[in-house]
């Protein structure tokens, strides 16, 4: 299995300090060594824009001389998605280590998944197509694919998250599905089985890394009006609080808080969308 890291904010925000503690599951202290990947969402000053920055390598993230760079240089974002991978389906390659992009209505969408899927061979058409054997990067261009389908428009983050609650659900039948998706303007996160958050935010405290001997007191290096919502596989600390997803649970966070979405909210019935297929 991999391990998935995520994290959105209010203001942009370096994830180099979790990253570093992230990292050393690559190989280190646990034995997800078979690629790595990273991908950040840029910005304009303080605003998100639409273009992302991604890395990835298929050596180990404890050893990777690009992860070190990763960890060394403080690049800030609103949205990022990282993964460590445990290769079970796929060989171990570049074209096979997460996160994944696509285009979708003029914006890159990055995604990154644990778990394994049995049998899956979804029908795939248009500009969806995987370039790697994996069974995620397929599950990835099924997704693209069925919003597309799904809405005439470009929706809204409230319309997309009642869409991908249904082709969650739907892809999660074959197997287990914890994935990060964002788009740049949120950050998505399914469980199946294992994946947890905690929100920092004012007034910081000094946290304890659970992979490294390393501490920080995050009151140095954020303000009253900085939030970010951090969204790993396992926790990163060990003196913070970290909630855990319910088995089939999918979470949207924007601007580093969790957004609680219904249909009532939206004020009118979404688009079903296609029947997975085996």
């Amino acid at each position: 299995m991999c391990q998935l890291l995520g994290m959105n904010s209010r203001l942009p925000a370096s994830l180099s300090l979790s990253f570093s503690g992230f990292a050393q599951r690559g190989g280190s202290t646990d034995h997800h060594a078979d690629g790595w990947g990273i991908a950040f969402f840029e910005t304009d000053g303080d605003k998100p824009c639409k273009g992302v920055r991604c890395f990835v390598d298929k050596e180990s993230a404890s050893t990777s001389p690009i992860a070190q760079m990763v960890r060394s240089y403080p690049i800030k974002s609103h949205n990022i998605v990282a993964h460590v991978r445990k290769a079970t389906v796929g060989a171990v390659n570049l074209q096979n280590c997460h996160p994944f992009v696509r285009e979708l209505w003029g914006r890159y969408w990055v995604f990154a998944h644990n778990g394994d899927l049995k049998d899956y061979d979804p029908p795939l058409h248009g500009s969806f197509q995987p370039v790697g054997s994996t069974d995620s990067e397929r599950a990835f261009c099924w997704i693209m694919q069925e919003l597309a389908k799904s809405h005439a428009g470009v929706p809204t983050v409230d319309e997309l998250t009642l869409t991908l609650r249904e082709l969650a659900a739907q892809v999660a039948q074959h197997g287990t599905f914890n994935f990060l998706l964002s788009n740049g303007q949120a950050l998505w996160a399914h469980a199946s089985t294992k994946l947890c958050y905690v929100v920092r935010e004012y007034p910081f405290a000094e946290v304890q890394l659970k992979d490294e001997d390393l501490r920080m007191n995050l009151a140095e290096l954020n303000g009253p009006q900085d939030r970010l919502a951090i969204v790993v596989t396992e926790p990163l600390t060990t003196n913070e609080t970290w909630t855990a997803f319910a088995p089939g649970e999918l979470r949207v966070f924007v601007d580093g808080a969790e957004r609680v979405v219904s249909i009532k909210q939206i004020g009118r019935a979404q688009p079903a969308p296609a029947a997975a297929h085996p």
